[in-house]
């Protein structure tokens, strides 16, 4: 096995010499060469759609429909697509403000006026970029995020001079789209973006096992179950994703002004469409990345180029990222290469199970099987595996994993993000004193770090 896997490296890893013109058959047949590699070295299985000038210059489906290996996925399986359905609401609340229903700069307490006092203080658009204040969340339904918010006493900062990645912000946004429009939110969506981008694929919280869902499963070939109950999903084929990033993109379900709104980020957070940049007043890059339960799926425009991108997978390897890059690079006639199995994916199992046996797992990972995982960006690998760690409120392990991480040599950039994230677990441990020691080093070795140098401020550190 390993003679094979070292085989369809070689062939696959090389970079591929050879400046291509756009868009030629030679081309096309090296994405699906790609993608078909990808496959058999067990980092892709899902589908594919590339588009060139809104046209499909390629698309398949690679792979198993679930875990038993007993059906083939097909391009009109619908599949989750996890943090992505986040620009659903937050097209939905500019839909509103340009109906002049609501305003951004409005406050909560106007629109849900049953929320405790912090709701005085955020505003609405403050919820589109993750800078409310609001703490992250382990709830998993609509009643618990519910009940979390009504208890709540105090924001984790003042609005608007940080960035949490909390669902909360989203719950909020679905919850002032009801208030405001009168409709359930499901049925405002369907209304508003469905019906006008003919997405008739689409079913809102369609359950994960029902006819016509691609089944997530692990690598083990385990159907993962769905373990959340929230509402608001999309379970979409890979077509009516196009459409509706078609639709955004080319500003037809809003303005070129709201689609510039909901582009705002924080430092380097999240804006409501994942990363999307403006240049010259137009709109030339969105990429969003979503991922929920073995479910993964990337979506990515190079407006500049007219290419597209889309990867739907129900057997996450984390690769969805580099895969698209290669295809990216093979469409520009370009050099690439394949990617290698993501570390993070088996490192993070090892050490949830044990976690000194997973460190020794990365070390001799590391020094012996350099050809079969992926260290070209290895503070991210760990970096991912402390927040995995951190999600599971095991924060002394995920501590342990950045300190890692510091050992190696890292731009100040990256040694700042891990400083920061050892802050926040030590937060999270009620280590008041230990999070200041490490927020103030990632401003030291990274001024720019905005996100570190807020919770100092609004600590009144000096």
């Amino acid at each position: 096995m390993k003679n094979i896997y070292t085989l369809l490296l070689i062939a696959f890893c090389l970079i591929i010499p050879v400046r291509l013109r756009a868009q030629t058959p030679e081309q096309i047949n090296r994405v699906d060469s790609l993608m078909q590699a990808a496959h058999q070295l067990g980092i892709f299985n899902g589908n594919v759609l590339v588009t060139k000038k809104d046209k499909v210059v390629y698309s398949a489906a690679i792979g198993y429909a679930d875990g038993s290996k007993t059906k083939m996925l097909n391009l009109d399986l619908k599949f989750d697509i996890g943090s992505i359905a986040k620009e659903f609401n937050g097209v939905s609340v500019m839909i509103l403000q340009e109906q002049g229903k609501l305003k951004l700069d409005e406050h909560l307490s106007k629109y849900l006026p049953e929320l405790p006092a912090w709701a005085d203080s955020i505003q609405v658009a403050q919820l589109l970029n993750y800078t409310s204040g609001l703490p992250a969340s382990a709830a998993n339904t609509d009643e618990g995020l519910k009940d979390e918010l009504m208890k709540l006493k105090y924001l984790s900062y003042l609005p608007g001079k940080s960035y949490i990645y909390s669902y909360s912000n989203v719950y909020l946004q679905r919850r002032i789209i009801e208030k405001v429009s009168g409709k359930k939110y499901n049925d405002f969506v369907m209304q508003y973006i469905l019906k006008p981008c003919k997405m008739v694929n689409t079913v809102m919280d369609l359950p994960t096992t029902s006819p016509g869902m691609a089944i997530a499963f692990n690598k083990s070939f385990i159907n993962e179950p769905y373990r959340q109950d929230i509402s608001g999903w999309p379970r979409l084929t890979i077509a009516d994703l196009q459409l509706f990033f078609t639709a955004i993109n080319h500003y037809q379900l809003i303005s070129k002004a709201s689609v510039k709104q909901l582009s705002i980020n924080f430092a380097n957070g999240e804006s409501s469409l994942g990363n999307a940049v403006f240049e010259d007043n137009e709109l030339v890059w969105h990429q969003h990345q979503g991922s929920n339960y073995n479910y993964e799926a990337l979506i990515t425009c190079d407006l500049k180029e007219d290419i597209s991108v889309i990867l739907m997978t129900n057997n996450q390897s984390f690769k969805v990222n580099p895969l698209t890059t290669a295809i990216m690079a093979i469409l520009k006639g370009r050099p690439y290469l394949m990617p290698k199995k993501s570390l993070y994916l088996d490192l993070r199992e090892q050490v949830l199970a044990d976690f000194d046996k997973g460190i020794a797992f990365y070390r001799e990972a590391k020094e012996k099987k350099s050809l079969q995982y992926d260290f070209s960006f290895e503070i991210g690998e760990l970096v991912s595996t402390g927040k995995f760690l951190m999600r599971r409120n095991r924060n002394d392990d995920a501590i342990r994993i950045f300190e890692l991480g510091m050992l190696l040599d890292l731009k100040n950039t990256d040694y700042s993000v891990a400083c920061q994230l050892t802050a926040e677990a030590y937060v999270q441990k009620g280590s008041r004193d230990m999070a200041l020691l490490y927020y103030r080093k990632a401003v030291k070795k990274d001024p720019g770090n905005k996100i570190a140098a807020a919770f100092l401020e609004q600590w009144q550190i000096k």
